[in-house]
């Protein structure tokens, strides 16, 4: 059975509470500590964190069996990835050997005890990070977001100043042009035949499954080579590259589609590996015709029809006007950010522009916190969100996009509005941080994993800063004691 934390200390295991962290270290991780400390010693956090995790995690499982990772061991984990924007395999070896870490988990033990020491496996950690889903994560945001007003807030009822902006995530793809997409789809074919001929020795007809593997890539290299060189009679020597490559590619996909009802269907595994094949000939098909249209008769093929990975099916090809990058290749991220610098809300914006999300980001917000000022950039500006948002902000800069009237330059010349449209700019250092915590790349495979990624590295970022405002004040503290002392003297 799964536990919240271990609440029955061994003797020499050191009480989370007791923790001292020195106020001097200048990296990112004490700071983390720091927060999650006072996460977990704070009553009211610690059971609104441990309840969002139990509503996930535990619920609808039996009492019995095998015990699992404690919900704030894998809660650590999950934030450390994030904050230090570090792998799986450096956060296995700091789970086992950094101290820091191991004590603000429950799991170190004094050096002058010979208790066995608790270690974590590489694939134990894995799998239980990936227990938390985007839902999730919001909701530990909002307690985190909540603590974070506690410590930085003067005023109980102090209203928010708030930011909002997008930026581009990017997925863990390569570059994709429609013949690199047809290799990848081939591959993934000859990958999977492989794995088949792996576990059942009798297959026949793939005999020459290595010669088909190289003579695709080299092929593929072939094309592109000529692609991107120069030279004389550069259009017909591409026109035969292409021509070439397809040959190869149809006579692959005919094979292919003759041979695979022999394939073997006798256990789950055997259908998962026939439901791949059957996607990855799909992709294969669709890309053979794209460089068919596209090199041999020349056509232009529209946005829509094309895809960017064969894997990470939900990247988008994103243009926001940059010099560097021109192109991102991802999704756009969406991020509101208030006085304090914690992002209160997120969200991964779904082949949307920034101006469609506005309306339904004003109703997830003004119904949780009271807002004095909002500031937006000119691609959030139409004339209905204006309307909208300003019957409820009194201070509202939304800049509109082409030519002003009389009226709107007034308005944008005021010396409110000029002051807060110059302390927008802000949230630029916020999306910063949260590109140093892990969310200029996102690692992970498939959307799901992806949205999860995303939301831990808001939370971890959050949570940095609110431990960097707790090392401010304790240093203060530090301070004072020491004029106390220099007094007394």
């Amino acid at each position: 059975m799964r536990k919240r934390f271990e609440q029955q200390l061994r003797i020499g295991q050191k009480p989370i509470s007791e923790i001292v962290i020195n106020t001097k270290y200048r990296s990112g991780f004490p700071k983390l500590v720091m927060a999650l400390k006072l996460l977990f010693v704070t009553p009211e956090y610690n059971e609104k964190i441990f309840n969002i995790l139990e509503e996930k995690i535990v619920k609808m499982k039996k009492n019995t069996g095998r015990k699992g990772m404690d919900l704030w061991v894998l809660f650590v984990l999950a934030q450390t990835r994030l904050c230090l924007n570090t792998s799986y395999d450096e956060l296995h070896r700091m789970a086992n050997e950094d101290r820091m870490l191991r004590e603000i988990m429950g799991v170190e033990f004094d050096l002058y005890y010979s208790n066995e020491p608790i270690e974590f496996e590489y694939q134990n950690i894995l799998d239980n990070v990936s227990l938390l889903d985007d839902d999730t994560v919001k909701e530990l945001n909002q307690v985190i977001v909540a603590m974070g007003h506690d410590v930085f807030k003067k005023k109980e009822e102090e209203p928010l100043r708030l930011k909002t902006d997008s930026f581009v995530v990017e997925s863990n793809v390569h570059f994709p042009t429609d013949y690199n997409l047809l290799w990848d789809s081939g591959r993934k074919c000859i990958d999977i035949l492989d794995k088949f001929i792996m576990k059942y020795k009798n297959i026949s007809g793939w005999r020459k499954l290595a010669l088909w593997y190289r003579s695709l890539k080299n092929s593929m290299r072939a094309l592109g080579q000529v692609g991107k060189g120069g030279g004389k009679d550069k259009e017909s020597r591409l026109l035969k590259a292409a021509t070439d490559y397809l040959a190869k590619a149809n006579l692959f996909l005919d094979k292919l589609e003759k041979q695979k009802q022999n394939l073997p269907l006798n256990d789950l595994q055997d259908l998962n590996l026939q439901i791949q094949l059957e996607y990855y000939q799909s992709m294969l098909i669709k890309h053979i015709d794209l460089v068919e249209r596209r090199i041999i008769k020349g056509e232009s093929i529209p946005h829509e029809e094309k895809i960017f990975s064969i894997f990470e099916t939900f990247t988008e090809w994103i243009t926001k006007g940059k010099q560097n990058p021109s192109v991102e290749l991802g999704k756009n991220f969406q991020v509101t950010s208030d006085q304090f610098n914690l992002i209160i809300d997120h969200k991964v914006m779904e082949h949307e522009v920034d101006k469609s999300t506005v309306i339904a980001l004003a109703d997830r917000l003004l119904s949780k916190f009271k807002v004095e000022s909002w500031s937006f950039d000119k691609g959030f500006y139409s004339k209905i969100n204006k309307e909208i948002l300003g019957l409820y902000i009194n201070q509202l800069v939304m800049p509109k996009k082409g030519k002003l009237n009389q009226v709107e330059k007034a308005q944008e010349h005021e010396r409110k509005f000029k002051k807060i449209r110059n302390q927008h700019s802000a949230i630029e250092s916020n999306i910063n941080g949260l590109e140093h915590r892990g969310l200029d790349r996102c690692p992970d495979k498939g959307y799901a994993h992806f949205k999860r990624y995303l939301g831990l590295g808001v939370c971890a970022y959050n949570l940095h800063r609110i431990g960097a405002q707790l090392f401010k004040i304790e240093r203060e503290r530090e301070k004072e004691k020491e004029k106390e002392l220099k007094i007394a003297a």
